[in-house]
């Protein structure tokens, strides 16, 4: 049994396509229908039903999937540690995370992580929508949002720490408030999905429903806007650290803790064994965010 045709088998199952599975791997479609005609003479069983549109696995292949994927897991942690006894990924990890998390602190640090294992390359996806692992194909994804997919596996990057904000300018024309009560009395930035904003008070915890002229679905736009002098933002420390060292947004309500933060996550397909380019991956951006992230 060849490992590359398994390997195969694998992205096949994922993208129920044939072609897309081998451009993946750098084999193009003949090569790639080729292989997979081997692994089922070797197996001895048809393992993908083919269609003009896509392809799908049958009972057999369904029922080698989970031994080939732990295959695949077990000899790819043995060569990375076996002899040196240090992990040496290699290949291409696929990553996706957030378009403005992954713009403002993915991209900087890839120089130093290409630098330290220069037998990786990466192939990433910036999106701000919830894709799903298997299907496209992604080794890891940055997420930092709640994760309700029991089937991942998370560690924890970074605490994603969130704050009140406003500009010097609004502050100046408006006040500021002293009690998350007095925010029915500013105008307020929405973003959208987060319109109520929770706080943990000496009365109890305080639910504020913002009123505001303003309504954006981006995290960059609502500190954008705040930075304007357009109301008063919720935001995360690591989408806010530069302009708060710079005096162009400042705090307000410290005294109050805001109840929705949360962490920054790596996410992964569930597995035995933890492929070395992803633990490559967690190691060293763990280490570079640090405890407390250097926007903290």
């Amino acid at each position: 049994m060849n490992l590359e045709h398994l390997r195969l088998f694998v992205r096949i199952a994922c993208t129920h396509n044939i072609s897309q599975a081998g451009k993946e791997l750098g084999l193009s479609a003949p090569v790639a229908s080729m292989h997979i005609n081997k692994l089922e003479e070797s197996i001895g069983a048809r393992l993908i039903h083919r269609t003009t549109r896509k392809v799908s696995l049958t009972e057999e292949g369904e029922a080698l999937l989970p031994y080939a994927e732990e295959i695949i897991s077990g000899v790819d942690a043995a060569q990375a540690n076996v002899g040196t006894g240090k992990a040496c990924p290699k290949g291409t990890i696929r990553i996706t995370a957030p378009a403005s998390f992954g713009r403002m602190h993915l991209m900087p640090a890839l120089k130093g992580f290409l630098a330290k294992y220069p037998d990786l390359s990466v192939d990433i996806r910036l999106t701000d929508s919830m894709v799903d692992l298997i299907e496209g194909g992604f080794d890891i994804a940055i997420r930092n949002a709640d994760l309700k997919d029991s089937t991942l596996i998370a560690k924890k990057l970074a605490t994603d720490k969130r704050i009140m904000v406003a500009s010097p300018d609004y502050i100046a024309e408006y006040g500021t408030p002293k009690h998350p009560s007095e925010l029915k009395n500013h105008q307020c930035i929405n973003q959208t999905g987060l319109e109520s904003w929770a706080f943990d008070t000496l009365e109890g915890v305080q639910h504020i429903k913002v009123k505001g002229k303003i309504k954006v679905d981006h995290g960059e736009a609502v500190r954008d806007a705040a930075i304007d002098g357009m109301g008063i933002a919720k935001c995360a420390t690591w989408i806010a650290y530069q302009q708060l060292r710079d005096g162009s947004l400042i705090q307000v309500l410290e005294d109050y803790t805001l109840l929705d933060n949360s962490d920054v996550w790596a996410v992964y397909p569930s597995s035995r064994l933890l492929a070395p380019k992803v633990r490559a991956f967690i190691d060293y951006f763990s280490n570079y965010y640090g405890t407390p992230p250097y926007w903290d």
